[in-house]
């Protein structure tokens, strides 16, 4: 009767952690998970380094002295964004890069625009942080 016991409790035992260990299997490999996280991080930093190159611009610093925009806060701010709001700025600053690189001259105001609502918005980070 012992043997039998033990048996059906071996047993019992088997059929409830096979479940438990089937169920750690994963939709994604680790060196997939990896991969994506190493992509996302350098595009944060190329997005991070596309605004701080921006606002290194010569432009950028006499429209931001002349409105009394601190650019050294404005460039502090950029290292807090994140998510939607570092992609979306990015795209804006490259935007903007690209409008005074190629010295387009009938956008200067709304460039200007862009500048002083990306060190505004930036600023409003901060202080919000």
């Amino acid at each position: 009767m012992r043997i039998v016991r033990r048996t059906l409790a071996v047993l019992l035992a088997a059929l409830f952690i096979a479940p438990a260990a089937q169920a750690q299997t994963h939709v994604i490999g680790t060196s997939a998970l990896a991969t994506a996280v190493q992509e996302r991080v350098s595009q944060d930093q190329s997005d991070r380094d596309a605004i701080l190159s921006l606002l290194q611009r010569a432009e950028v610093r006499q429209i931001a002295a002349s409105a009394g925009v601190s650019l050294e806060k404005a460039q502090a701010a950029v290292s807090t964004l994140e998510g939607q709001d570092l992609r979306d700025f990015a795209a804006q600053a490259r935007n903007v890069q690209n409008d005074l690189a190629g010295g387009a001259s009938t956008v200067v105001i709304s460039t200007t625009t862009i500048i002083i609502v990306l060190l505004l918005v930036l600023l409003i980070v901060v202080i919000a942080d």
